[in-house]
């Protein structure tokens, strides 16, 4: 089967995102930054070792989710293509092509979009995808679903047989702040057609003995994944950061329902960023905010998603009550 793939991206847009990012969170107060920039290589390296970890449920639980319920998640969503946000190496979603794959009838396409902003990570997962699955129709879209979501998932319908079925998965949701969380479902559900759904991977509010952990494990990987950005900002942008001028802390804000993921400094420290013609300094114990990860009640899902214009049409959790992969329509 025939891949195809469209971008939506001017060639230089990681690097203009991360600048503007990078001056905007670090002249701020209290400083940001995104989470989106942990991901180079050595970053993506790291994630793959700390979903490995005993303390890290989340990938461990969606997983299992995904492959006890998978049929029963595509069957009450009728659909047969999927469309994935955030898709990197799609290595969950496989659960829920195979479901396609399965449930569609002879003479008809089962098709799967990828969405993602690393043309690298699309055609790895293409390259993939196709060599496991021949009779799939592929298409890769570099876009940045934050801003372009809209664009990224308009479509020929009469490319389209059967209603699409959009996945978020990873509880990357968590990560954006309660108005870009609003805005996000709104914008999505306003590119949704009639027979489209809308699947979503969100973790589930827990006791703090088991959050903080899985952002700061007892090896010390998360906190050398959180100590990453620092260099990725020095090799992409010219910057004097020292890791060994920060520490790693992960902290559960109990008013937002949240984990935060914070760089604090150690000492008072002086940083340039070369490509900026940025100076920026950091007092001794000053922190860099660099991840939140917000955690869900199944109301609370249920409350945002009904505000957006949802209705719910399906609602699963691992055996451990874990983590949440639930179903949402069009209302």
């Amino acid at each position: 089967m025939a891949q195809r793939h469209r971008d939506h991206l001017p060639e230089d847009f990681s690097e203009r995102s991360l600048a503007q990012d990078v001056r905007a969170g670090l002249t701020s107060s209290p400083k940001t930054l995104p989470p989106k920039w942990f991901y180079d290589k050595v970053g993506s390296e790291l994630y793959e070792e700390i979903t490995r970890l005993p303390e890290y449920y989340p990938f461990a639980a969606e997983r299992e989710i995904l492959l006890d319920h998978a049929a029963e998640i595509v069957g009450a969503a009728s659909c047969r293509h999927l469309v994935e946000l955030g898709s990197g190496s799609s290595e969950k979603t496989r659960a829920l092509i195979e479901a396609v794959l399965a449930t569609t009838p002879e003479g008809e396409q089962a098709a799967y979009r990828a969405i993602d902003v690393s043309d690298s990570a699309l055609h790895a997962a293409a390259d993939d995808l196709a060599a496991r699955y021949p009779t799939l129709a592929l298409e890769t879209v570099r876009a940045d679903f934050e801003h372009g979501l809209a664009q990224a998932l308009a479509v020929d319908r009469g490319e389209v047989s059967g209603g699409r079925l959009v996945v978020f998965l990873g509880g990357t949701i968590g990560n954006q702040a309660p108005d870009q969380r609003a805005h996000f479902l709104t914008t999505l559900r306003s590119a949704l057609q009639p027979g489209d759904a809308f699947l979503l991977g969100a973790d589930l509010v827990k006791s703090p003995d088991v959050l903080v952990p899985a952002y700061d494990d007892a090896a010390g990987v998360t906190a050398a994944f959180n100590l990453n950005v620092l260099e990725v900002v020095n090799g992409r942008l010219g910057a004097d950061f020292d890791a060994a001028d920060f520490r790693h802390v992960a902290v559960w804000d109990a008013e937002h329902a949240w984990i935060e993921m914070r760089l604090e400094a150690v000492r008072d420290v002086h940083v340039r960023i070369a490509d900026l013609d940025l100076e920026v300094d950091f007092a001794a114990s000053e922190q860099l905010r660099t991840e939140i990860s917000a955690k869900f009640t199944r109301e609370r899902l249920q409350a945002e998603f009904e505000q957006a214009g949802f209705a719910a049409a399906g609602w699963w959790t691992d055996r451990a009550n874990r983590f949440s992969v639930s179903l949402w329509t069009p209302a």
